[in-house]
Parts: C-alpha cells; sequence; structure tokens
C-alpha cells in the first residue's frame, strides 16, 4: 500500500464477522432500552394526570405494536444483560495468590442475583 493511502470500510463491515454483529446488535439494544424508559417515564406522568389518562396510555401500551415492541425490548434487554454479564470477568479480575479467580466465580453470582430478583418479583406479582 502507497503511503497515505488508507483502505476504506464499507458501511456494512459489521456485517463480516459473527462477533461484530454481536457488537452492533448490543448496541442496538441501548436504544430499545432508552425507548422502554421513554415510555415507563411517560406512563409515571399519565398516573399523575389522572385515571382517566392512565387508562388511555394503558390502553395505548396494549395494542399490538407496542406488544411486539415489549417483547422486543425484552429481548434485547435480556442479550445486554446476558452480555454484560459474561463480560464482568474480563473488567474484574480478582486474583487468589497468584492464580485468577475462575471466571464462572465472577459471573456466576450475578446470574444468581439476577434469577433470584426475578423470582422475587414473579413472585409478588403472582401471588
Amino acid at each position: 500500500m502507497k503511503p497515505g493511502l488508507r483502505r476504506t470500510m464499507g458501511s456494512k463491515w459489521w456485517l463480516w464477522r459473527g462477533a461484530y454483529f454481536l457488537i452492533m446488535l448490543r448496541e442496538l439494544s441501548s436504544v430499545f432500552i432508552a425507548a422502554y424508559l421513554v415510555f415507563l417515564l411517560v406512563l409515571l406522568h399519565k398516573v399523575r394526570e389522572g385515571p382517566a389518562a392512565y387508562d388511555a396510555y394503558l390502553d395505548f401500551l396494549w395494542s399490538p405494536t407496542m406488544i411486539v415492541f415489549h417483547i422486543v425490548a425484552l429481548a434485547f434487554a435480556t442479550m445486554h444483560t446476558i452480555t454484560w454479564f459474561n463480560l464482568t470477568p474480563k473488567a474484574v479480575v480478582v486474583r487468589r495468590g497468584e492464580e485468577r479467580l475462575h471466571p464462572a466465580l465472577i459471573a456466576g453470582p450475578n446470574y444468581i442475583a439476577w434469577v433470584t430478583v426475578t423470582a422475587l418479583i414473579l413472585w409478588i406479582v403472582l401471588k
């Protein structure tokens, strides 16, 4: 390659490898999570406006389009959580003497806490 020339990358560079694709999906998941948080903030605002506004907003949230959005947002939130938990052992290096702690011992408690909190919430909601 001649000096001063750079190889350009197309706009679909992230489709070349599975790992790149997963990274881009993880980044996209942030958009859905942020949008979901906006819907929750609007819900709080509608609660403050009164029962009529709240009921109208609940009808909107139960529309087929919004149900699909909720499912997609849940899938992205789950993927985001799993990739974050799997990244934890790489970001947090814990040593016992000269040896690194096994990654499962670092990521495992995150998964246990996730399942425990989920079970607790389901128990409260379905009680």
